[in-house]
């Protein structure tokens, strides 16, 4: 690590996926638009990966200086305002919550170097 890079814990979280949307959700991340993309770089989500289950079961991973300012830096970008409202009718009980603040974070309890 280099002496400006900040260390980064790890993230995984949770979603339901609507079993009816599950082909489509596969689909549109096939074709993350680029400025989404980038724009999640920026913010500091790295190592960014999306598990998606037959039960809807959507986990979701990445790797960060703070999750906080990861979410801070994309709440701020016109371009997630518009992929978060387009990913939302895709997700259960999130109740008026964006996806990317609705999400059920799990607890780190073991990891092998």
């Amino acid at each position: 690590m280099s002496p400006t890079t900040s260390p980064h814990i790890r993230v995984c979280f949770l979603l339901r996926v609507r079993l009816e949307r599950l082909a489509e959700y596969r689909e549109r991340h096939r074709a993350v638009w680029p400025e989404m993309l980038a724009a999640l770089h920026h913010a500091g989500w790295h190592n960014y990966s999306l598990f998606l289950g037959e039960d809807g079961l959507l986990v979701g991973y990445l790797e960060t200086p703070s999750l906080e300012a990861a979410q801070a830096g994309m709440a701020v970008t016109e371009v997630n305002a518009r992929w978060q409202a387009e990913m939302a009718p895709f997700f259960t009980d999130l109740e008026g919550v964006r996806p990317d603040e609705g999400f059920l974070r799990l607890e780190e309890v073991f990891h092998l170097e």
